[in-house]
């Protein structure tokens, strides 16, 4: 049986990701916590999402956000207790929901026991459980750049070498050469799938294979740092540390797995997930992501050009077809409100807002919908540097300001990419700080929470939050959603999206006007069809109507299932 066909509920499924910082805080400190998500079950099973997957609840000294852990067996105290987590775990099954947690092993936060013992001598028996290396001519060990500017080595004094973190200076990287850091993590895999639950979200999973000698890397023009990319991205070792995980840990349990991974192509893709291979269920991958960054980087705008996504989804569908499998997303906790992004979060706020979604859920994958997402909200436009909180930000705002660029540009590309776009706390109604919290958020709240809110969308039949509802039932009620071959048609159009699925003697049709202005729709002669079913649309549409060619209006996005 192809790939494709295989049946496996973590294909079925619609994945919800919480931050829980910005979700809901239960107890007025400003911060969302875990009895916080156990109060808004009931919407995510109104929702239809089949599994919730957790950013980092761990305790963390919270550098990054609680992607910096200094200890993976215990709960951070502005979340709750242990105890209030096993209540989340068993408030969640009993609605037949399912848990994954993220699984940060790249590195610890430098507060972890492991690296305390480490900094603290190098005769330390953990002293090689992290990158240690003497300077090089009075500098660092070599020339990387960190993800969150700056050098990618620290100096400690204790002993008078650096330690490489390829993100904050607070986050050590964790050295996979030592078998004794494999076991380690391994075990404490172990400790929480015993717990109940349900698979992980593995953070940059693909850096954790560093070519051991960590040679300089490559120096673009104008910029300070070299690139160790291809020093620590799909590493050497990695598909042996990846089976080995499978073999140890994964395959002992029925769960599902998923690995961020930047810089992967279709055919990495296709050795980390496929059937074969004993290494993850699928990866997410960033190509799409990058479609409006320039030569710069993230904050380097340039905008989208509709037929580079065409292409870019394509291939991603095609390559992995029968192959592997696609996870789609379009928002996460690190990237901007996709409205604001590639939609109309004015005049065509919620009609683009579908059109998005009806675009990413019908094609093959398993879906993932980020908190207020559903709801359609949208980039932050804070006026002042000091209203941000997200690392990356600050660090990028305060290098550039340093290195003369002008101030005001620099907060426009924070408008338009930075991670905080999504770290707004989620807007549940129209009272005080968006019904988040009764006490001061610890990010301010967008301010049209008045306008777009749950308690709003929850009340109104024609909301992005039911037709988020609509193509989630629909996913459930037509195997051809999650099974369906994919085929991309008018690849030219630079207006129209649109898409066939197959499974049999079944055809869905997706066509979706990816702008604000109307454009006619003209099906290609080699579809044929007897009957026509309109499953979904964002805009009222006369079902007499034939299909051959009919105008398309602004954002509109129409699936139909062909006989």
């Amino acid at each position: 049986m192809p790939e494709q066909l295989q049946k496996k509920w973590w294909k079925e499924s619609v994945v919800y990701q919480i931050y829980p910082r910005s979700f809901n805080d239960s107890n007025g400190d400003g911060i969302g916590d875990l009895q916080g998500i156990i109060e808004k079950l009931d919407y995510l099973s109104l929702l239809g999402v089949d599994v919730i997957w957790l950013s980092p609840v761990y305790r963390s000294p919270n550098d990054d956000n609680g992607y910096d852990i200094s200890d993976y067996r215990a709960i951070m105290d502005e979340f709750g207790t242990m105890e209030d987590w096993e209540t989340l775990l068993k408030e969640v099954h009993a609605r037949g929901l399912k848990l994954i947690m993220d699984l940060v092993v790249n590195h610890t936060s430098d507060e972890h026991s492991w690296f305390l013992e480490s900094r603290s001598s190098k005769d330390n028996p953990r002293r090689k459980w992290y990158w240690w290396r003497p300077g090089v001519d009075g500098g660092e060990p070599n020339n990387w750049g960190s993800v969150f500017s700056g050098p990618a080595w620290t100096f400690d004094e204790t002993t008078g070498e650096y330690y490489l973190h390829l993100f904050s200076r607070k986050q050590p990287d964790l050295n996979w050469e030592n078998p004794e850091v494999r076991e380690a993590i391994y075990d404490m895999m172990r400790w929480w799938l015993e717990k109940g639950i349900d698979g992980f979200r593995m953070d940059v999973i693909n850096f954790i294979s560093k070519v051991p000698e960590l040679p300089d890397g490559f120096v673009p023009e104008g910029e300070k740092y070299g690139l160790g990319a291809p020093s620590f991205m799909n590493g050497p070792r990695i598909h042996e540390f990846l089976r080995e995980m499978n073999r140890k840990v994964l395959s002992n349990y029925d769960i599902m797995t998923v690995g961020e991974m930047p810089g992967v192509d279709v055919e990495e893709a296709v050795r980390y997930t496929g059937k074969d291979r004993e290494e993850l269920n699928m990866v997410f991958q960033f190509e799409h992501m990058e479609l409006d960054s320039g030569s710069g980087g993230k904050w380097d705008l340039r905008p989208l050009k509709l037929t580079d996504l065409k292409q870019s989804l394509t291939r991603w569908q095609k390559e992995l077809e029968g192959r592997g499998w696609n996870s789609l997303y379009w928002n996460n906790h690190d990237q901007p409100r996709i409205v604001s992004r590639w939609g109309d979060d004015g005049k065509y706020r919620v009609k683009s807002a579908k059109m998005l979604a009806t675009l990413l859920h019908m094609m093959q994958g398993t879906p993932y919908v980020y908190q207020g997402e559903e709801l359609g909200m949208t980039n932050v436009r804070f006026n002042s540097i000091d209203h941000y909180r997200d690392i990356e930000t600050l660090n990028m705002y305060r290098e550039k300001v340093a290195d003369g660029w002008d101030p005001k540009a620099i907060l426009h590309a924070i408008h338009v990419k930075g991670r905080d776009n999504a770290r707004t706390p989620i807007q549940w109604n129209d009272s005080d700080h968006a019904g988040f919290t009764d006490g001061t958020p610890w990010i301010p709240v967008n301010p049209n929470f008045h306008e777009i809110n749950a308690e709003q969308a929850l009340k109104d039949p024609d909301s992005v939050f039911h037709h988020y509802r609509k193509l989630i039932a629909l996913r459930k009620e037509h195997p051809i959603i999650v099974y369906g071959t994919y085929d991309l048609i008018l690849p030219d159009h630079d207006r129209i999206f649109a898409y066939t699925r197959t499974l049999g003697r079944e055809k869905l049709l997706v066509v979706c006007n990816f702008y604000g202005e109307e454009t006619r729709f003209c099906l290609p002669e080699e579809i044929r069809y007897r009957e026509k079913e309109l499953l979904i649309a964002n805009d009222k549409v006369d079902e007499a109507e034939g299909i051959r060619s009919f105008p398309l209006r602004p954002y509109e996005a129409r699936v139909y299932k062909l006989s």
